[in-house]
């Protein structure tokens, strides 16, 4: 039997998060809000911040699609969304085929285990068979080389070893939708030089990626197309190299 083709639906999505203020720090964020219009009120009267507003586009399978913006400006909150990690106040998010999001190098992982418990909770949740299991182990066992370390808890772990054995389990199954932030590839530079062609390959392999990045240079590499965000909203959506020459000549501040 053929399976359908990966495709993503967004249709007029908003996100809010509720603004808790009482420090100098969120009252700051209360007064750029306001200043730049994002401020709103919930059902429960809540004061909040409309992270995204009126979001929609479609996605079908060979495109890749780059979110290009400011820092606040909603890339990671749309990554989010995708991910079913966030749920939004309106609209709706369709997504079909398997999916992965290289967002944190922890997402996904108990601290309380270890990190061989934490490749078999993995596999299990994908629904691997026990021979597909053994194969995953051995792989990410292979790719981290976190050696004794791997029958230890993770709470234990530096952070380079945490990216490390989240890098080699998020990229150890092959999924056809990718998701990622590009501040998942933080990490100690000799072990980004050995993932890079591993990372490459499965960019390739996916049917649909979406990646949130602030380098011109990879959006230019690896995507067809990019949403330019501003404040919670798009601002344009077109071929890559057109968008991002919008974005390098708009006026900053």
């Amino acid at each position: 039997m053929m399976s359908l083709d990966a495709s993503i639906d967004v249709r007029d999505i908003s996100v809010l998060f509720p603004l808790y203020h009482g420090n100098s720090r969120s009252l700051k964020k209360l007064l750029v809000s306001a200043a730049s219009g994002r401020l709103a009120e919930d059902q429960q009267h809540r004061v909040v911040v409309r992270a995204l507003s009126d979001i929609g586009f479609s996605l079908k399978s060979g495109e890749r699609l780059g979110l290009i913006g400011s820092n606040g400006a909603g890339k990671t909150t749309l990554l989010r969304v995708l991910a079913g990690i966030y749920e939004p106040v309106t609209g709706h998010v369709s997504v079909r085929g398997t999916l992965n999001a290289l967002l944190d190098p922890s997402l996904g992982m108990n601290l309380e285990l270890t990190g061989r418990e934490n490749i078999m909770l993995r596999g299990l949740y994908s629904g691997l068979s026990r021979p597909m299991l053994a194969r995953l182990e051995e792989d990410v066992i292979d790719f981290a080389e976190l050696s004794d370390f791997m029958d230890l808890p993770v709470r234990i772990y530096s952070a380079g070893m945490v990216v490390r054995l989240g890098f080699a389990l998020a990229t150890a199954i092959r999924p056809r939708i990718l998701l990622m932030d590009e501040w998942f590839l933080a990490g100690d530079a000799s072990f980004l030089e050995k993932a890079k062609a591993r990372l490459e390959g499965m960019v390739r392999s996916a049917d649909i990626l979406v990646l949130s990045t602030h380098s011109n240079a990879i959006i230019e590499e690896w995507c067809t197309r990019v949403l330019w965000l501003d404040k919670g909203r798009i601002r344009a959506d077109g071929p890559a190299a057109e968008v991002v020459a919008q974005y390098v000549a708009a006026p900053t501040g």
